[in-house]
């Protein structure tokens, strides 16, 4: 004859990550019995907060960014050779503010490279707008993107700078790894910005590359040629993409 199990209780024990049902009953000959059932492991939730605080976003004239000995003093050329901008190459200039990297950049990619020129504000879309159809560059694209997410097309970006504006970033590890899906394998971007608290229009490395390496990104090399005088840093991180 046939034995079934009776179930009389089942009990939920929770932990580690997963769940595990244990199912008690007995048989027809009166022998308990107990059954694991594993449940598939629930993910962590996502954890975009950051334990700084940030800068209110530069809303005052672009134009003034265009100073004269800026490119010297940032030493953007050596920047740009560090994040593998060339001839070609597919950048987006986050935070991007009057363009003026963006001019920069578009000059040195040429035609056959692109730069997207991002920013949340409309005033400095249009700006960029303006600038490069005075310079004749149609290879900058301007993007008002949301602030956490850039809004880049898919898997299009090789290169990415943020230039003195990650302390303005109100949800900095949402807007990073928003980013991620618009990056190729092995895209570098790297992140000028100054030591400060965060509200104070500078933000120190420490805390950059924790946020970023939150967000999903492996974190290379920090370099302090930029201003160093000034306490500017360049910190430069490698985009590798989730399996």
């Amino acid at each position: 004859m046939k034995k079934y199990l009776l179930i009389s209780a089942a009990v939920i024990i929770l932990g580690a990550g997963f769940s595990v049902y244990l199912i008690r009953g007995e048989n027809s000959a009166g022998i308990k019995r107990i059954q694991t059932v594993a449940k598939t492991p629930t993910p962590n939730p996502i954890d975009d907060k950051v334990d700084h605080p940030t800068s209110d976003p530069y809303t005052g004239d672009l134009a003034r960014f265009d100073r004269e000995n800026r490119a010297e003093n940032l030493q953007i050329e050596r920047v740009m050779d560090i994040l593998g901008i060339k001839e070609g190459s597919i950048v987006a200039d986050i935070g991007a503010g009057g363009g003026w990297f963006s001019v920069i950049a578009a000059k040195r990619v040429g035609e056959s490279g692109k730069v997207y020129a991002v920013d949340i504000n409309q005033e400095s879309q249009d700006f960029i707008d303006r600038r490069a159809e005075k310079e004749d560059l149609r290879n900058i694209e301007t993007i008002l993107s949301k602030t956490d997410d850039p809004l880049l097309p898919d898997a299009a970006v090789e290169s990415v700078l943020i230039l003195n504006t990650y302390h303005e970033f109100s949800e900095p590890v949402k807007l990073m790894r928003n980013m991620r899906k618009s990056l190729k394998p092995g895209a570098l971007i790297g992140i000028i910005d100054r030591n400060g608290k965060g509200d104070d229009h500078g933000l120190d490395s420490e805390k950059v590359i924790a946020d970023v390496k939150k967000a999903g990104y492996v974190f290379k090399e920090t370099y302090d040629f930029v201003k160093a005088g000034e306490m500017d840093y360049l910190v430069v991180f490698e985009a590798i993409m989730p399996e």
